[in-house]
């Protein structure tokens, strides 16, 4: 049994459509502010001075100048090819260079107006820095070098399609400027889910880069609604993620488009981590790994237990009531007011003021699932928290469930990367920029 809130979710930018109660949702985002790729004009020699020979005279005729011959270009096939229709808006500009060259630079201009963008890291294409526009003229010219010193040119004038009706909704839990604690992971939600066959694509457009740099990798849950993107270990205090989730007019097979680019920034803070042990009936608190704090909790009794698993804090309210009238079980119905609660799972766990267990806690489960503490310890632990702090439950009778809360950590690093559509490296990948 679960506890619910009787208060509407808040929404930010964004999807303002599901229905599970008290998340955010932020503006979706890239992993990188992108910013253009440099457009150098083609290596000259400087200009030769040709005389006649012997000493110059000081006033000697001005002398004749012949410039060197540029190098040689060879064609250079751009994608998208020249003359192509209707391109989604989420097109970018690809050039394989024969003999294993590399593209050096890519301008995409429309309307006589360079667009931003940058290479990917390993080459394979050149990613405009936010959506193009539907029904617009383009026109991409990529340089390259080839192994052999050969510059390669190539020049692709292409249109984009009309918009489409039919996209998928979508939200990024990450508000722009926020400071979020160790655990919390860059949460991507889709309405409809995406199908397991285009999830590839989708995952190669969502870009995270960490300062300072950090591998990691993304997880999809089952059906698609969310991926997580974490680590293998929590973030390094101080650190910055840059997300875009550059989704906008991605095409998928069941004829949907996305429907808009979602980005944020935000900091990482302190470390502060909760450890319960249901065998001792106590709380650990560490901060910046130094134990803090020691509180004696009651967990859920063996009729609704407490999930085992590392969970993070989604939501926090001074002051809410639960509402469990619609629980099937007449012995689980209640309407009660809770203070300093702390959500974990979307079910209803959380961490709360519980004054009527204080008799409970560190010697027997009485709850409904929840954690309860002392008013004196939640107020303690209310102030000290922020959204994405961690907390590991052990020895309950029930395992947390892959996606009841933002359960990206409660997977071990091998069990998490199999849930990434895309290869991940050993250790996990970096950016894309």
């Amino acid at each position: 049994m679960r506890h619910h809130v009787r208060q509407t979710r808040e929404n930010g930018v964004g999807m303002g459509r599901f229905a599970r109660a008290g998340a955010m949702v932020g503006a979706l985002v890239l992993t990188a502010a992108l910013a253009l790729t440099g457009c150098g004009n083609d290596p000259e020699k400087a200009p030769v001075t040709a005389t006649s020979g012997g000493p110059p005279a000081t006033d000697a005729a001005p002398s004749a100048t012949t410039a060197a011959p540029q190098p040689a270009t060879e064609p250079l096939p751009v994608s998208p090819a020249d003359g192509a229709k209707s391109r989604p808006v989420s097109t970018e500009i690809g050039a394989r260079v024969p003999g294993g060259g590399k593209v050096s630079t890519v301008v995409l201009t429309s309307k006589g107006r360079t667009v931003d963008g940058r290479l990917r890291l390993d080459g394979s294409s050149w990613v405009p820095s936010a959506p193009l526009k539907y029904g617009t003229r383009y026109t991409a010219t990529v340089t390259g070098t080839g192994a052999d010193g050969r510059i390669y040119r190539g020049t692709s004038s292409f249109s984009t399609m009309a918009k489409p009706n039919s996209m998928i909704g979508s939200g990024l839990y990450l508000f722009d400027g926020r400071t979020y604690g160790v655990a919390m992971p860059v949460v991507a939600e889709f309405s409809p889910g995406i199908p397991a066959k285009d999830r590839a694509a989708v995952q190669k457009r969502m870009f995270v880069r960490t300062d300072p740099p950090q591998p990691g990798a993304w997880h999809w849950l089952p059906g698609g609604t969310q991926a997580y993107y974490r680590a293998p270990e929590y973030w390094k205090p101080g650190t910055t993620l840059t997300v875009r989730l550059a989704l906008a007019g991605i095409p998928l097979s069941n004829g949907r488009y996305g429907n808009t680019d979602r980005t944020a920034t935000a900091k990482i803070g302190r470390s502060f981590e909760m450890k319960v042990d249901n065998a001792s009936k106590k709380m650990t608190v560490y901060v910046d790994g130094a134990l803090a704090r020691t509180m004696p909790v009651s967990l859920g009794k063996k009729s609704t237990p407490s999930s085992s698993g590392t969970m993070v804090v989604m939501e926090k309210k001074e002051s809410t009531v639960f509402d469990t009238r619609d629980e099937p079980d007449p012995d689980n119905q209640y309407v009660t007011e809770i203070d300093f609660a702390q959500r974990l799972t979307w079910g209803g766990e959380y961490i709360h003021a519980a004054p009527w267990s204080e008799g409970d806690q560190g010697r027997r489960n009485v709850s409904h699932g929840c954690v309860n503490v002392s008013t004196a310890n939640a107020r303690w632990l209310f102030a000290q928290t922020m959204i994405g702090d961690p907390i590991t439950v052990r020895g309950t009778e029930r395992r947390l469930e892959p996606g009841n809360g933002w359960t990206a950590w409660s997977l071990s690093w091998d069990e998490y990367v199999k849930g990434s559509a895309l290869p991940v490296p050993e250790g996990g990948a970096g950016p894309a920029f």
